[in-house]
């Protein structure tokens, strides 16, 4: 059985690592274009708080999982998926251009999603949704402290994302300014009252919040980023846009698998296509509903490694569990909304 594994998130690795307890006789090769290593992408939010977060931010090498007689490629790009002929198209393999599949299991996760009123302005603003593009605020950051001291930030989105990275910054002693175009703070996983709480621990930690905020545009000047919000301009050291997450669908797309938000999937975590599975939060169950948590996503890849090597007949289900918000000093009283 040939299986082949597109991704390196906690999905992936979680399927790859538990489909080879299953089935040891199985040639599982796990495709990633990452090269760092396989990494916590929620400790990302705690980035700036935690000083050796490069190193512990790594949960296991690629060498670890391969040392498991999972064949793990690196650096490479999967350009194609094609289901009739059970293959996928690679680039970045030495002469090698294709590699035939049994089963597939695309495990893609997400990118950030940015509004498409910011697209002409994409050089102008960081993201972070990826330990790339940690190291890369890590090193601006560190850059300003050497050359002027506290640096400042504008951050776009008061989404969970953006709450956690605006609380980190500021309890290293940066100025943060958070732009939210709603009227409450993570109105998608809080009620009310605990809005409110959020909102007022924020403020405790120096940040300031701007609600109901309608961005015009983020620029560059003489070496300062402006955020234009209600036609005000305020000037950041840098800016980083958080605004929600994307499901990776371009491969289904192309391939012609069916899609919604992310990859349309069963209750078996099959595609429209019967030899090619999803997990994570790139997989779109029947209830419409994309479980990107930890907890679910983790279960999910347990529960498909069962199933494939035929230790699972039952439908997944999702397990029981309760998101939380990494910010510093709040706790919700209400359970999170999903």
């Amino acid at each position: 059985m040939k299986v082949i594994v597109i991704g390196s998130g906690i999905a992936g690795v979680t399927f790859a690592e538990h489909y080879r307890k299953q089935s040891s006789d199985a040639k599982i090769t796990l495709l990633t274009r990452e090269g760092d290593g396989y990494y916590s992408r929620p400790l990302l939010s705690r980035g700036f708080s935690e000083q050796d977060i490069e190193q512990i931010i790594i949960l296991k090498t690629f060498d670890a999982l391969r040392q498991k007689n999972i064949c793990v490629i690196s650096n490479v790009e999967v350009t194609a998926v094609n289901p009739r002929e059970q293959f996928v198209g690679v680039k970045g393999i030495d002469e090698i251009e294709r590699l035939d599949y049994d089963k597939l299991v695309i495990a893609t996760g997400s990118a950030a999603f940015i509004p498409s009123p910011f697209l002409p302005y994409r050089k102008n603003f960081f993201l972070l949704n990826s330990l790339q593009d940690l190291i890369a605020l890590r090193r601006f950051r560190q850059a300003i402290l050497e050359k002027q001291g506290r640096p400042s930030w504008g951050i776009i989105g008061g989404g969970l994302i953006g709450c956690e990275v605006a609380s980190d910054l500021a309890v290293c002693g940066d100025r943060v300014t958070l732009f939210h175009a709603m009227d409450r703070l993570m109105e998608r996983q809080l009620l009310a009252e605990d809005s409110e709480t959020l909102f007022t621990v924020l403020q405790e930690l120096g940040i300031e919040i701007k609600l109901n905020q309608a961005i015009h545009s983020i620029e560059k000047q003489a070496g300062a980023t402006l955020i234009c919000s209600n036609e005000h301009y305020q000037k950041f050291d840098a800016a980083i846009v958080s605004c929600g997450f994307k499901p990776r669908v371009d491969l289904a797309e192309k391939a012609g698998l069916k899609t919604g938000r992310g990859i349309l999937v069963d209750q078996y975590l099959q595609t429209s296509h019967d030899n090619i599975h999803a997990v994570g939060d790139v997989a779109q169950l029947p209830n419409g509903k994309l479980y990107a948590y930890i907890i679910p996503i983790r279960h999910q890849a347990r529960w498909l490694a069962e199933y494939l090597s035929g230790q699972q007949a039952q439908a997944w289900e999702p397990p029981a569990f309760s998101p939380e918000a990494k910010v510093h000093g709040f706790e919700a009283s209400y359970p999170y909304q999903f």
